[in-house]
């Protein structure tokens, strides 16, 4: 894993964090326990923080950023799909940002929400919780479902499973 500071800004990895040695790690990176990074994603908090809430994932070549005055806010329990950007907004827990999905400056996503893949929503916009929001600009299509719900708790413990496994294995120093 890499985990570099930016002047005084230093990462910190909780307990039980799975960090893929491929993924990058910058600055001012709250990474709290449980949560998970997989190959090849960048959280870049060189400017301001980011906190990745408990349990929470940042799936492959994911990228997000804190620009100055606009921290990155992961809550608990929440997936952040592979290729998908995040630049100074705020996520509640239980959320789903499906592949490629943006979420610019200032946006606040309510929880138990899902962003669709491949969705936009531009800087400012406010999202209620449980929402399931598609399209460019995104728009809330439906509320959310006990169905979307269990499907993300079900993804969630696997891939808890699956950094575990992965973490066992490079600790063992296997291939």
């Amino acid at each position: 894993m890499v985990l570099r500071s930016a002047g005084d800004r230093r990462p910190r990895v909780g307990p039980d964090v799975y960090v893929d040695e491929s993924a990058v790690v910058i600055g001012d990176v709250d990474l709290q326990d449980r949560s998970s990074v997989w190959p090849g994603a960048v959280l870049r908090a060189d400017d301001d923080r980011m906190e990745i809430g408990r349990g929470s994932a940042v799936m492959d070549v994911a990228f997000l950023e804190a620009p100055k005055g606009r921290p990155v806010v992961v809550g608990d329990s929440c997936i952040i799909s592979h290729g998908a950007r995040l630049h100074g907004c705020q996520v509640g827990s239980e959320c789903l940002i499906g592949i490629g999905a943006i979420l610019l400056d200032g946006v606040t996503l309510g929880e138990r929400s899902v962003v669709a893949a491949g969705s936009l929503l531009p800087p400012g916009t406010r999202i209620p919780p449980e929402s399931f929001v598609m399209g460019s600009p995104g728009k809330v299509t439906r509320n959310t479902s006990q169905a979307d719900q269990k499907w993300l708790r079900e993804e969630l413990q696997m891939l808890r499973e699956k950094a575990a496994r992965y973490s066992r294995q490079a600790a063992s120093g296997g291939i």
